[in-house]
């Protein structure tokens, strides 16, 4: 089984050490690189694509702890990310989206169980990214899903994709007025996008010749797609799309 790559990202040297140490002693993991800043880290998830990044949230570039989560999944969307910090500032935020949170201070056998079941199961197979209630965030889903799917070998469903993703972060951003959270998993023949936001109303797939401006775009997603559908989620909705190779 080859080593779990992992991207230590602390401001402090020292910790960088213990873990370093740490992983080296439980065996089965590869610390591929080291980052303290919020930039760096950035950079190094981008170019190294570790199985699983170590994070800690109180960086000196950040303002804001919550940003550091989200351009991390944005350069390395398949990456699992385990927060291991002294703040607990957010912690049921981080949680409900990283894959572990553990305080410093904790037992250290804890992170490293943690790290170990978080890594076993890894197959770059699902990626997920949070974006912001923003018109730029349609460009960044789709550089992030074509990304993703030339690394995958599914270069055949890139524009399908693109066009997909477009249409439902478009319905997020501009129509419901909210941030979203894109969610794409890699199948055998073929992928699943999903895209979830907190915005009211529900999308309306209209004909080509209707007069209302949303909802056009869902037949296009139709038409594209092997299935597709809408459900509800807490009090968010999550629209669903599946696309295949052909044969």
């Amino acid at each position: 089984m080859p080593p779990i790559t992992t991207l230590l990202v602390d401001d402090a040297p020292d910790v960088r050490t213990m873990l370093r140490i740490a992983l080296r002693s439980r065996g089965g993991f590869e610390v591929v690189g080291e980052a303290e800043t919020a930039a760096g880290a950035v950079e190094l998830a981008s170019e190294l694509r570790p199985d699983v990044v170590v994070l800690d949230l109180g960086l000196p570039d950040l303002e804001e702890a919550r940003e550091v989560l989200g351009r991390i999944r944005r350069a390395s969307p398949t990456s699992r990310v385990v927060v291991f910090s002294g703040r607990e500032t957010d912690r049921p935020w981080f949680e409900q989206r990283a894959a572990g949170y553990v305080v410093k201070g904790a037992d250290l056998d804890d992170l490293m169980d943690l790290l170990e079941r978080v890594g076993a199961d890894q197959s770059h197979d699902h990626a997920a990214l949070e974006l912001p209630d923003d018109v730029l965030s349609v460009g960044e889903a789709r550089g992030v899903v074509r990304d993703l799917l030339e690394r995958w070998g599914y270069r055949e469903l890139i524009d399908d994709a693109e066009l997909v993703v477009s249409e439902l972060v478009t319905n997020a951003v501009v129509h419901a007025e909210t941030g979203c959270a894109v969610i794409v998993n890699r199948g055998e023949g073929g992928i699943r996008i999903e895209v979830q936001d907190q915005g009211p109303g529900w999308p309306d797939p209209q004909s080509p010749g209707a007069g209302a401006e949303g909802g056009r775009g869902l037949m296009i997603v139709s038409a594209l797609s092997t299935a597709w559908g809408i459900q509800a989620v807490d009090r968010s909705k999550r629209v669903w799309v599946e696309l295949s190779m052909r044969n």
